[in-house]
């Protein structure tokens, strides 16, 4: 909003300064992060009191957990709100990747919302069906994985390996979809312990803001061995954003915590950082920065196909951060040694940029 006024204005004066993607990211941050500072303790309040028992606690889960009972959850709103207003504020409007990943990010936190109502008006673990839910999380990233193609090409670019690529087709639109969706699932399988899903979603976005402005230049694009996508500059303003809305939030659900993100959240984030994936051309990066999410992710599917098939776990829990909690590992340390695996993870995704 304020970057088409200032260039309707033609730029004057200091207003020239929102021309510049750099400046604009700095300013999402920090408007992000003073929004979520300013509503989140009236918020929280609003939430427990409507929420009364707060966020279901699961029984067979880790005797500390117990402890959690009445906090209130659906704290993703929190996040939503700080982050849509700074995208609206300060990105470029007329760009449709800011579309795409704003039609994700606020889709996916509906649904997560629904999902959070039906789980705590029910005191429930089940909340919507998952294939109801999967069903129109494809939906809304259909609609994004279509306002993308139309922008870019449907090649999948592999990293450490410049110039090279699998052509797919049409085949991309259901591959872009699927990522926008398993990004999504895989932060809100991660977010099961205060501070453990956000703080790697932070870093994960930190590392995004660099791949998509380096992406969006030409010049760096070119020397770097990456492909170009024109125009995805402007997805580092929403990577920033994403950081001030994830810090302010941290602030209340530093253990022990506040508020839980919930679905609302932990969805909206994962989707927006799949669509930021598939805006820059850089998916396969994303498996490799948010490892993390992976590898909660495939913990869950190994532990659920096993048992299905034997009868046995191969985890004590799953997702795998309970089981180093079963294993006798405090909750503070599974967060902050996850922590660490997040930055190494994303060091290792920033050297797929330096191929020369």
């Amino acid at each position: 909003m304020l970057y088409l006024l200032a260039e309707w204005m033609h730029f004057p004066g200091l207003a020239n300064l929102i021309r510049y993607q750099s400046f604009r990211a700095g300013a999402a941050l920090i408007t992000a992060m003073i929004i979520g500072l300013v509503i989140g303790p009236r918020f929280i309040n609003m939430l427990r009191v409507r929420q009364g028992k707060g966020q279901p606690i699961r029984e067979d889960g880790p005797a500390s957990h117990l402890a959690k009972r009445g906090t209130p959850t659906m704290g993703g709103l929190m996040i939503l709100i700080s982050l849509v207003l700074s995208m609206l504020l300060w990105m470029d409007l007329t760009n449709p990747f800011v579309w795409a990943c704003l039609a994700v990010t606020v889709g996916f936190g509906v649904i997560g919302f629904m999902d959070d109502y039906d789980k705590v008006t029910k005191y429930s673990h089940k909340g919507v069906p998952g294939r109801v839910r999967l069903a129109m999380e494809f939906v809304v990233a259909g609609i994004a994985a279509w306002i993308i193609v139309s922008q870019i090409s449907t090649n999948l670019y592999v990293p450490f390996m410049s110039g090279r690529y699998i052509p797919l087709g049409p085949l991309y639109y259901v591959f872009a979809a699927v990522v926008i969706v398993g990004a999504g699932n895989a932060v809100n399988l991660t977010d099961g312990l205060d501070g453990l899903a956000t703080m790697p979603v932070i870093i994960a976005a930190g590392t995004f803001a660099i791949i998509a402005y380096l992406a969006g230049r030409i010049d760096y694009a070119h020397y770097l061995g990456i492909p170009h996508v024109p125009r995805a500059g402007e997805l580092a303003i929403l990577c920033a954003g994403i950081m001030g809305a994830g810090l302010a939030f941290l602030w209340f659900n530093a253990p022990p915590a506040a508020v839980f993100m919930g679905d609302t959240g932990s969805l909206a984030l994962g989707g927006a950082l799949g669509t930021i994936a598939v805006a820059a051309h850089h998916e396969i990066v994303l498996a490799i920065v948010g490892g993390l999410f992976v590898m909660e992710a495939v913990s869950v599917i190994i532990q659920v196909f096993v048992y299905k098939r034997t009868g046995r776990r191969v985890f004590l829990m799953a997702p795998i951060h309970h089981h180093f909690e079963k294993l006798g590992w405090a909750e503070s340390t599974v967060v902050i040694r996850f922590w660490i695996v997040s930055i190494i993870l994303a060091i290792i995704g920033l050297s797929t940029l330096k191929l020369r």
